[in-house]
């Protein structure tokens, strides 16, 4: 299967600052071998495949027949020395890790599904009747909601406020044979003061809706993980996408927080200019799934 298109905004905690039990198995996890981040994507749907092709089939991966929640082994692991960090930022100690949350990830996924899909193809894609499917997602979902999901993603796009999140200047781009990996990485300190500065511009520029709300929900997000954290913005499969000279022209985190100075010093006028050009970028991959 191709990987889906998919983007991903993820924290990693150092592996001391989770509780028992789960500290112990997110190690032995670990000590099993982390997921290789390349293969993030096609790790997800080898979960959701498995679920379906058990016996008998699981509405959400990570759950046994009975439908009750079971740890998954996926983790990412990234190294402290791999995370920029502004002069009143630490990250630390190693080993970072990010738990994949695949059960709650899906479960809210599965509740968005099932309330913009139509009839006919909510019978083809559920097992059971779409009332028991939501009703079981929802329990999942309610179940989760005192924990926080260490991985948010969005399909054929990136959500623009993410950007905030970065420095633009530290985008890294990893290539390998055959494929190929585009991120930025931020420390947690750095990432929640840049976009509490950006939700401030935005509420004074715009109101409360739009990007304000994604920032603000982002900023809560972010508050719910120890301080000493990493944040990890990923392109995941939409590099699947984007040529090199897609890359090349790609400027949308330095246009981000260009709107936001803008906005901040009122210029109406610039603002509109640089969010036509991200409009445009991103317009030709968001219609794909339209097409798709």
């Amino acid at each position: 299967m191709p990987e889906s298109f998919v983007a991903y905004l993820r924290v990693y905690e150092p592996l001391s600052s989770f509780e028992q039990p789960l500290r112990d198995e997110l190690a032995a996890a670990l000590e099993k071998g982390p997921v290789d981040p390349f293969d993030a994507g096609s790790w997800e749907q080898d979960q959701w495949l498995r679920s379906q092709l058990a016996a008998p089939p699981r509405l959400l991966p990570g759950e046994t027949a009975e439908g009750k929640g079971q740890r998954t082994s996926g983790v990412l692991e990234l190294d402290p020395e791999d995370v920029p960090t502004g002069p009143a930022a630490s990250v630390g100690p190693g080993p970072l890790v990010c738990p994949m949350d695949v059960r709650g990830r899906a479960a809210a996924a599965l509740v968005g599904f099932l309330g913009d899909s139509d009839v006919p193809l909510r019978m083809a894609a559920l097992q059971v009747s779409a009332e028991t499917a939501k009703n079981q997602a929802n329990k999942v979902v309610t179940e989760l909601s005192d924990s926080a999901v260490h991985v948010l993603s969005a399909t054929w796009t990136v959500p623009l406020p993410w950007f905030v999140v970065v420095d633009p200047e530290e985008r890294c781009v990893f290539s390998e044979p055959g494929r190929r990996r585009v991120c930025w990485r931020a420390a947690m300190a750095d990432a929640r003061r840049r976009v509490a500065r950006a939700h401030a511009v935005s509420q004074q520029s715009i109101g409360d809706d739009g990007p304000t709300k994604i920032l603000h929900e982002t900023g809560r997000w972010l508050e719910r993980f120890h301080p000493h954290s990493a944040v990890e913005l990923d392109y995941g499969g939409l590099v699947k996408l984007m040529s090199d000279a897609d890359l090349d022209a790609d400027s949308s985190a330095e246009d981000v927080h260009a709107i936001v100075d803008a906005m901040e010093a009122e210029d109406g006028e610039e603002v509109a200019e640089l969010y036509e050009r991200l409009r445009d970028f991103w317009a030709e991959f968001a219609a794909r799934e339209r097409h798709n």
